[in-house]
């Protein structure tokens, strides 16, 4: 049963990578689904939610997916704006987050709160490699050095292996946010996954989704009060300036804002060499 704020309880689990559940079957399935997905026939249902609330477009994903609709949270205030809206339209959805054990302790307070506060529980996705392993391999501090081989080990692939059995899943990202997100929409192909991938926020502005948090009195990450606008793991992100886009605080001084999982081109394209992680 969902608490006081309307918020669900959720089933507790880890997740190493590797690991290969077994999908669980969706609902009847209600209109404007296809025989299968593409990007091509995801057109038409991008077209018919992007002017609409997102809770209708998570509802969709609900009807069409079921239990193989996930959400991705990095405990950023746009995730939890969608916890709180999922959790009036389904009690037993699935939240998932990616720890790489190097997230702040911030996060992993904000986490433990969540969970206590509002009686929710994560899915926890992990690499299954330990910092004190990867430095015995790779050599320390891997992520000053090559942070896109870091990001992949400790983010990239347990993300991977952890949707290998997904139809679809749902993430926080916003145009707004920086130069990379800008063509992102509400309903797309996931290229790398090989699934259905919905942004329901893509259209709001950082004030909405802040005036969303404040307006129901939700949690949230204290860095953010002191210029740390994306969070993500502590040797790789600063604080902001102001004016600078929203994910300039991530690998600070160097020609990397992404992590890799939301990086999402069609494999026909001449430049993806430039885009894998």
């Amino acid at each position: 049963m969902p608490n006081k704020d309307g918020l669900l309880k959720l089933r507790t689990k880890d997740v190493i990578s590797g690991d290969s559940p077994v999908p669980t079957p969706h609902p009847t399935k209600p209109d404007m689904v296809p025989r299968a997905w593409s990007a091509e026939n995801l057109v038409q249902i991008n077209k018919r939610f992007e002017n609409k609330h997102p809770r209708n477009l998570l509802r969709w994903g609900l009807d069409v997916f079921g239990d193989d609709l996930v959400l991705a949270t990095s405990f950023g205030p746009q995730s939890i704006v969608l916890m709180h809206l999922l959790a009036q339209l389904r009690q037993d959805a699935t939240i998932f987050y990616i720890d790489t054990d190097l997230l702040f302790p911030e996060t992993y307070a904000l986490r433990d709160e969540l969970a206590s506060r509002l009686g929710m529980q994560f899915t926890r996705v992990h690499s299954g490699l330990s910092v004190e392993q990867q430095g015995a391999e790779y050599g320390p501090k891997l992520w000053t050095r090559n942070p896109d081989q870091c990001c992949f080990m400790r983010k990239v692939k347990p993300l991977n292996s952890y949707l290998a059995t997904k139809q679809a899943w749902i993430t926080g990202i916003r145009r707004q946010q920086s130069s990379t997100r800008v063509n992102a929409r509400m309903v797309e192909w996931d290229y790398r996954n090989k699934l259905v991938k919905l942004n329901p926020l893509v259209l709001w502005k950082r004030e909405e989704v802040w005036d969303y948090l404040r307006h129901h009195d939700l949690p949230y990450n204290p860095l953010h009060d002191k210029n740390y606008l994306s969070i993500g793991c502590s040797p790789c992100t600063s604080p902001v300036l102001n004016g600078a886009d929203e994910r300039s605080g991530r690998w600070a001084g160097l020609e990397k804002n992404e992590c890799g999982i939301n990086i999402n081109v069609d494999p026909t394209s001449v430049h993806i060499k430039d885009l894998q992680i």
